[in-house]
């Protein structure tokens, strides 16, 4: 499912490790790059509220009941596909019906790499896998989505050699096919490498940062005070005469507080990605051989009693005063919902822009609330990922000037 080891998240360390690694940050993931990008995350967030402005308008000014998980998802992966393909996935400009499938594939995608498969630990009973079709379902699934990343390539391919082409927004796929021509790189064919990069940064961009804000406001509903306190805060810093803007996130203390814990009880991938022993060495007493893979329970070490303070509950404040030094960049290894070292997620800048945006314009645009004011459930599901088991049904009612909104009636 992963072009054999070809996605750098999961390839081994080394010279093919490195180039891709590097590649990825400095043509999509580079602070230049991220900031010619933020028209295409501040034009996505912006087209998220006047969709919720709408539901409520069309429900003739009554609070109207919108399901944010979904629309989490469909706001990340159009900032993602947009950066990387040049798409416009949902809502206006979508691309016909490929949408709908390629979010399924990932998805399912991202369901599947979670799964616990019994020959990745006792290889001679394979067949365990077969008999219960998740081999059969791989295939499938990454048929699927092998489909949808050959047809960007192919239209970006068909694109270069147009002579029509001078308009083009340059995205990562534009990119790496400049950089990468008909040879071979690191002894990958050049599609392959393609291929598996935009994959390996859509699936890392896309699932993470669309659970970190569904968890962020599912735990807000369920601690109003808090929901509360971020907007006086928007109010000090913004007002109520204009609308976010990415400048005014530095301001925004106690919203960054709930990020980082939220962050803190739901980090995006509950177990780091595989660390591995290049050479024998010696930790804490323990010896440690050449090739021993290490998994860091990245839940349990942020819900540490030794470290935290009533660990279960959510208090965005201890970011604000005993643990308001620490950092989510890999630094501070009381909290690495990011991982840490040479596996550091290397989207980590994308992903918390992205995340305090888009959490500020919601907080600050609407009044939130739930059904009967009953409380939000929090249950897990599985996957590679922590995704909220589920559905999200928020009440919403505009709490700005109505023409801040500039909605249009389809």
């Amino acid at each position: 499912m992963g072009y054999d080891h070809a996605m750098f998240g999961f390839a081994p360390y080394g010279p093919y490790w490195r180039d891709v690694r590097k590649l990825a940050m400095v043509e999509l993931l580079s602070n230049r790059q991220l900031e010619m990008l933020k028209h295409v995350q501040d034009s996505e967030v912006e087209f998220l509220i006047k969709e919720l402005y709408g539901q409520w308008a069309r429900n003739k000014e009554s609070p109207a009941l919108v399901e944010m998980k979904e629309r989490f998802g469909n706001l990340v992966m159009n900032v993602m596909v947009r950066a990387i393909a040049g798409k416009r996935y949902f809502g206006t400009h979508a691309c016909g019906d490929e949408p709908k499938r390629g979010k399924k594939a990932l998805d399912d995608f991202m369901l599947l790499v979670g799964l616990f498969i019994v020959s990745d630990a006792i290889p001679f009973l394979g067949w365990l896998d077969t008999v219960k079709g998740y081999t059969t379902d791989m295939k499938r699934i990454a048929k699927k989505v092998d489909y949808v990343l050959g047809s960007w390539v192919e239209e970006h391919r068909q694109q270069r050699l147009s002579a029509n082409n001078d308009g083009a927004e340059v995205d990562f796929l534009h990119a790496m096919l400049s950089v990468i021509d008909d040879g071979q790189f690191s002894g990958r064919d050049p599609d392959t490498v393609i291929k598996a990069t935009c994959l390996n940064l859509i699936l890392a961009g896309y699932d993470t940062t669309a659970i970190t804000l569904t968890w962020a406001l599912s735990l807000l509903l369920n601690n109003r005070h808090a929901l509360k306190k971020a907007q006086a805060e928007l109010e000090i810093h913004v007002g109520k005469h204009r609308q976010v803007d990415g400048s005014d996130i530095k301001n925004l203390v106690y919203l960054q507080a709930i990020v980082k814990e939220t962050l803190r009880l739901y980090p995006p991938g509950p177990l780091s990605v595989p660390h591995e022993a290049m050479e024998d060495c010696t930790v804490a007493g323990f010896h440690i051989q050449a090739g021993t893979r290490l998994l860091v329970n990245l839940w349990k070490l942020h819900r540490d009693p030794r470290v935290w303070l009533d660990p279960l509950e959510f208090q965005p404040e201890r970011f604000l005063t005993k643990h308001a030094g620490l950092d989510v960049r890999g630094k501070s290894y009381e909290l690495l919902p990011f991982g840490s070292g040479r596996r550091v997620c290397p989207g980590i800048s994308f992903a918390l822009e992205m995340t305090h945006l888009t959490l500020a314009r919601l907080l600050h645009g609407f009044e939130l609330g739930v059904v009967a004011d009953s409380p939000v459930d929090m249950t897990e599901g599985p996957g590679l990922t922590a995704p909220k088991a589920t559905p999200l049904e928020v009440t919403i009612v505009p709490r700005l000037p109505l023409e801040l909104y500039s909605y249009e009636a389809a």
